[in-house]
């Protein structure tokens, strides 16, 4: 399948960060934003998207309770799930892996870094 053809998830709740994700995805994969967990639940459910990027802080619901929902739901348990996020430390990584994390990236973003591992849990 080309990478074009893969549908993506983000999510994050600051406006700026879509943007520039945005930027850097869209030319390779359809792209779909959410600004809050309930909302990137909702749109995973329906959209069944082929990789999620999920930041850890927002409102309401945080990235980790969203990767928690997402692993308990079969249609997601290979879903890859990419934290993308400003927290950098070692406790907030362990986090995010124990919630189900494919893998995790900190901002800011590295863009060719970014698209290798989000290529590579795409091909496996």
């Amino acid at each position: 399948m080309e990478d074009s053809k893969y549908s993506i998830l983000i999510v994050d709740d600051e406006v700026t960060n879509l943007s520039v994700l945005d930027t850097i995805l869209s030319p390779l994969y359809r792209v779909r934003a959410a600004r809050d967990g309930k909302a990137a639940l909702t749109i995973a459910r329906a959209e069944k998207p082929d990789a999620i990027l999920l930041d850890i802080m927002m409102p309401e619901m945080d990235g980790y309770e969203v990767c928690r929902q997402l692993r308990l739901e079969p249609d997601f348990a290979s879903v890859p799930v990419i934290f993308v996020t400003t927290r950098g430390e070692v406790p907030d990584e362990e986090d995010a892996f124990h919630s189900g994390a494919t893998d995790y990236v900190t901002k800011p973003i590295d863009p060719k870094i970014l698209l290798a591992r989000l290529s590579l849990h795409l091909k496996l």
